[in-house]
């Protein structure tokens, strides 16, 4: 059946009109003159049967179904237009690959490990976008994601990566001269979001005092907790392996034991087992495999 769409000639002019709420700068914008928008307006309102502009004079104003219209019209383009854009930029004798990961992880573990992957394999391009949860991946566009081990991801081949070990850190000068354990109670503590009990299960598990455990800044992400102790606003808990870096440098301390009940382990997650033929996926699967290996033993 044939699909009924206008053309897309029609959508853009409606859509600069609608934007600019003016014929004649919609017609400077498409470098067309006033007579072919008005065109343009008029056939796409006789395809739908629905009158989008109300005229008066010289002027035009949008309709409450133009308002609604416009604003689908608009995301509709904009979305065509980043997906023609991310097309074009595809290179022509090589491949692309698109991963689905948490932000931190991507900013703090991958990134900086990519330059090495990209020096093997120039012809393959990862794209990587930000995904906090667990999702459906099978239709969503992603070759892979890499995400926290979760019953969400049944069904798929899950392969793990590395162990995730909570430690608490922060910059040198926050710590009293010797820096012990029992002094963490006297300290600001920073908080995820997502994870508002983890100093209480700390606690617990290596027996220091914390008076109230919920006391302290929260963030969205353990990104913002390792900046916020760079600069000396309190005690981190977050995975050693964001921040080897800071600890290998001095511009953070770790002088409290690891939190080695409160982790999470890190998978690459693939819709289907790999295979031979899979080409890009299973060289890019094969990298990060080795690379976690490199990084850390198996849990």
């Amino acid at each position: 059946m044939r699909r009924k769409i206008p053309s897309n000639s029609a959508l853009m002019a409606f859509e600069a009109s609608a934007r600019h709420g003016s014929f004649a700068r919609a017609a400077d914008e498409l470098a067309l003159t006033e007579g072919a928008i008005s065109r343009q307006i008029g056939r796409l309102e006789a395809f739908l049967g629905v009158t989008l502009f109300e005229r008066v004079g010289n002027r035009v104003r949008l309709l409450p179904n133009g308002e609604r219209y416009a604003l689908q019209v608009r995301e509709s383009l904009d979305r065509l237009e980043r997906d023609s854009q991310y097309l074009m930029g595809q290179p022509s004798d090589g491949a692309s690959l698109d991963i689905a990961t948490i932000p931190t992880f991507a900013a703090r573990w991958l990134i900086p490990r990519l330059a090495r992957f990209r020096e093997k394999n120039p012809n393959i391009i990862v794209h990587l976008a930000e995904r906090m949860e667990p999702f459906v991946l099978t239709g969503s566009g992603f070759d892979a994601a890499i995400h926290f081990e979760h019953p969400a991801w049944t069904g798929m081949r899950t392969h793990r990566l590395l162990h995730e070990t909570l430690v608490p850190v922060c910059h040198p000068a926050l710590l009293d001269k010797g820096g012990e354990a029992a002094s963490l109670d006297e300290l600001p503590r920073l908080h995820r979001r997502q994870n508002p009990d983890a100093w209480q299960r700390y606690a617990q598990e290596t027996g220091i005092t914390l008076t109230n455990p919920a006391v302290g800044a929260r963030y969205d992400l353990h990104s913002m907790q390792i900046e916020a102790a760079l600069v000396g606003l309190g005690v981190a808990l977050v995975p050693r392996l964001y921040i080897e870096t800071e600890l290998a440098e001095g511009r953070l301390v770790a002088p409290w034991p690891d939190g080695k009940t409160i982790s999470k382990t890190f998978c690459l997650i693939l819709p289907e087992p790999i295979r031979l033929s899979d080409g890009p996926i299973q060289v890019f699967a094969d990298w990060l495999l080795k690379e976690a290996r490199s990084s850390e033993s198996p849990p």
